[in-house]
């Protein structure tokens, strides 16, 4: 792997890492429900990830953009979704007993992966992240085997986060530390959701 390619595969991964609405979630599943309900989560936004990774890779993304009301839709339905977790965090850090709301779903694990992989579905802000990431990296006519590698190592680069951010969670001292400062944690919970939130209806997608 060359330098270059270990750069851009490393700014992903930190794209991926910083604070949002997966990673927010990931956190606060695995620290209330433990490592199985984490992994399944990130198993659900690894999906949604890789789904808008397919869909620049085919080109769907143009197709997107020149309707643009599909993305409206997207756009509505993930920073109405965002809002909801927003108010539920800030309920719980105004609250002197609760669990973690950042939590995104109790219930099964197929439940907990549907949520992941409709975290992701609802922010149209990823499938242009992939669009991007593809004109820097392939040149013009690139064959399809390239697309498809860079396809794979940026999965694979997305995935190696989010199982971090499950396993790291889960822990027991993660858990001690959240326990002593649940009602902060809640406050920036909210607050990032909540941004979150008003980034997406404020993008401009064009």
């Amino acid at each position: 792997m060359g330098y270059e390619t270990a750069l851009i595969l490393a700014g992903w991964a930190l794209m991926a890492a910083s604070p949002g609405p997966a990673s927010l979630s990931l956190a606060g599943t695995a620290m209330q429900g433990g490592r199985g309900a984490g992994l399944a989560l990130a198993a659900g936004v690894l999906t949604g990830s890789a789904a808008w990774g397919l869909a620049a890779a085919l080109g769907l993304s143009a197709v997107m953009m020149a309707n643009v009301w599909l993305f409206e839709v997207v756009r509505y339905a993930g920073a109405a979704y965002l809002s909801f977790l927003a108010l539920k965090s800030l309920r719980s850090a105004l609250s002197a007993k609760g669990g973690l709301a950042a939590k995104v779903v109790s219930g099964s694990r197929a439940r907990i992966f549907r949520r992941g992989l409709f975290i992701h579905l609802t922010n149209p802000k990823a499938v242009l992240a992939w669009g991007s990431i593809y004109a820097i990296v392939l040149p013009s006519g690139a064959a399809p085997g390239e697309v498809w590698v860079w396809f794979a190592m940026l999965v694979g680069t997305s995935a190696s986060v989010f199982l971090l951010y499950s396993l790291l969670f889960s822990t027991r001292k993660a858990l001690q530390v959240y326990t002593g400062l649940r009602r902060w944690f809640e406050s920036v919970f909210a607050l990032l959701f909540g941004a979150a939130a008003v980034k997406i209806l404020t993008a401009q997608l064009t």
